[in-house]
């Protein structure tokens, strides 16, 4: 029988190696549609949660600060989102989805939401809820941790 550590070293590995195939076709898909990993999620967040402060979008995402704003500035230049002070506070920006890009994630987000919807195919649709639960109690146990 194996150890506590023995099997906590296991699902690392399990873990990781999952993340890492299901990410790469993941990032294939989105990197089709001539976006960058960070710019896809930028435009999807602003899809569907609406306008968003700029400082919270690298929490929201998991980006670090410079590169939101590297990504905006692209993006922006793209014309998929425009920046817009908030009329209560000028020390916060908005970032909101254009309708140029509101169109094309009408287009291609269904696309995407297939692809994610087919690399999730091994699971049945009650192991995904308990695969979800499971995985966010030890994300919340490991963020007490450090």
């Amino acid at each position: 029988m194996k150890s506590n550590r023995e099997l906590s070293l296991k699902l690392m590995v399990v873990l990781a190696k999952s993340y890492k195939l299901i990410m790469d076709q993941a990032v294939k898909d989105m990197k089709k549609y001539g976006l960058s990993t960070s710019e896809f999620t930028v435009l999807e967040l602003l899809y569907h949660k609406g306008r968003f402060p700029l400082q919270q979008i690298g929490d929201k995402i998991l980006v670090t600060s410079g590169s939101i704003t590297y990504n905006i500035d692209k993006l922006e230049k793209k014309g998929l989102l425009k920046r817009l002070p908030s009329p209560d506070d000028g020390r916060v920006t908005f970032a909101e989805i254009t309708p140029e890009g509101k169109e094309l994630f009408d287009r291609i987000f269904p696309e995407h939401a297939e692809v994610i919807e087919n690399l999730m195919k091994g699971l049945a649709p009650e192991e995904k809820k308990t695969a979800i639960s499971l995985i966010k109690k030890l994300g919340k146990s490991a963020k007490k941790e450090g």
